[in-house]
């Protein structure tokens, strides 16, 4: 049956354009131990995006704080870091990154909806609309997707879009709050918003964003190496300049030159996209790659070539952790990915690789999910398809004792 609608809460709609209507807007804040927000920003023309807009709920208000005209934000983005205060986001990676541009550190106590709809059941991940519509049983219209959002005056429609965007915020907190506490799953939640905001704020070390330069796959280590260093120095030079790493040089050409670099001034000047201030630049960076010792070079990724039963045994585990996470309401890909999976099989199998870093090593997965996949592993369960017509078609089962 369709969800009976919840009325959406009635609140004052306010706008936050003044330094005195900021300060008087900080001053409602500082009571509330929860508080919900958004923000708009423009991003594509910049090194760095632009925030343009702030949406914040509290129970009793909603805001729209306008960064353009209002002055300082930090003493907004010090009531959001306050470890005292429950912050509510949906999705909010980039909330959290604004907020340690704002102030130099992320929010510390952070509730995800999107994350914490994965752990009670629902698809991850699921958009704000779907949520809205899935829990409260109410339609958003997202009319202003696309909007420039640095434009002045905001237009009623923006302004109306953007209340929405944290209108129902704090009513889903409330509800996906009580079903986590009904699961006993809080623990949980704490732990994936924690490691969500670690993510959101800084680079993982363990992922080389270089090597996602279109281009580069069979590149020998010396290439791996000044293609690298190229990527680098685009990275340095796009923030110095507030640019677009894609606008200093594009992607396709920083690969060529890793392919086939050159030695001279001239030869790097015939290429269409090489500025003549860049230049010495480009030749330094390739020099400084040519120079580094073959063991400081990186190396080149190697295709994953698993054998069959590796391979089949990885689909088994992914059927296992779905069956598992439809009875015990969770999102699988939460829960585990297949490299996770894939990592997990490899590690039995003899002179196999460690199991190494995985979300399976960690937390509640290490505690309540590994120990269910390696009983399937170990021969110790089985999967019985109860009835092909089910919702529910599977069933685990004790594992029938071998034969001598």
């Amino acid at each position: 049956m369709p969800k009976k609608p919840t009325a959406p809460p009635q609140l004052p709609e306010l706008i936050v354009s003044t330094p005195a209507t900021l300060e008087e807007c900080l001053t409602h804040l500082a009571g509330c131990p929860h508080i919900a927000f958004d923000t708009e920003f423009v991003g594509e023309d910049t090194y760095r995006p632009d925030l343009c807009l702030v949406q914040v709920a509290t129970p009793e208000r909603l805001y729209l704080i306008d960064p353009l005209t209002c002055g300082d934000l930090k003493p907004f983005w010090e009531l959001v870091v306050d470890p005292q205060r429950v912050v509510i986001v949906h999705a909010g990676r980039e909330e959290m990154r604004m907020c340690q541009f704002g102030i130099g550190r992320p929010p510390a106590h952070v509730f995800d909806l999107q994350i914490a709809a994965g752990l009670v059941g629902f698809t991850y991940p699921i958009g704000y609309a779907s949520l809205v519509q899935e829990l409260l049983g109410q339609r958003l219209h997202k009319g202003e997707t696309l909007t420039d959002w640095r434009r002045r005056p905001l237009t009623s429609s923006q302004q109306q879009y953007a209340f929405d965007d944290v209108r129902f915020l704090i009513p889903i907190w409330k509800k996906l709050h009580e079903k986590l506490r009904r699961l006993t799953r809080e623990d949980w939640a704490s732990e994936e918003f924690a490691a969500f905001v670690r993510r959101s704020v800084s680079d993982d070390p363990a992922v080389e964003k270089w090597r996602k330069l279109k281009g580069i796959g069979g590149l020998d280590s010396r290439s791996l190496a000044v293609a690298r260093e190229l990527y680098h120095w685009r990275d340095q030079r796009a923030a110095q300049g507030n640019r677009p790493p894609r606008t200093v040089v594009r992607d396709d050409l920083l690969s060529d030159l890793a392919r086939r670099p050159p030695g001279k001034l001239e030869e790097l000047l015939s290429y269409r996209g090489i500025t003549k201030t860049d230049a010495p630049h480009i030749l330094e960076a390739i020099r400084r790659a040519k120079a580094l010792p073959v063991g400081e070079c990186p190396e080149p990724e190697g295709r994953e070539n698993d054998p069959p039963h590796v391979l089949l045994l990885s689909s088994l585990l992914g059927v296992i952790l779905s069956e598992w996470c439809a009875r015990n309401k969770m999102a699988s890909n939460l829960v585990a990915t297949t490299t996770d999976l894939k990592r997990l099989v490899r590690a039995r199998q003899p002179g196999g690789t460690p199991f190494g870093h995985s979300a399976l090593k960690t937390g509640w997965r290490q505690r309540v999910v590994l120990p269910e996949l390696e009983a399937f592993l170990d021969g110790k369960r089985s999967l019985i398809v109860e009835s092909a017509s089910s919702q529910h078609p599977l069933r685990v089962a004790p594992a029938e004792t071998k034969p001598a």
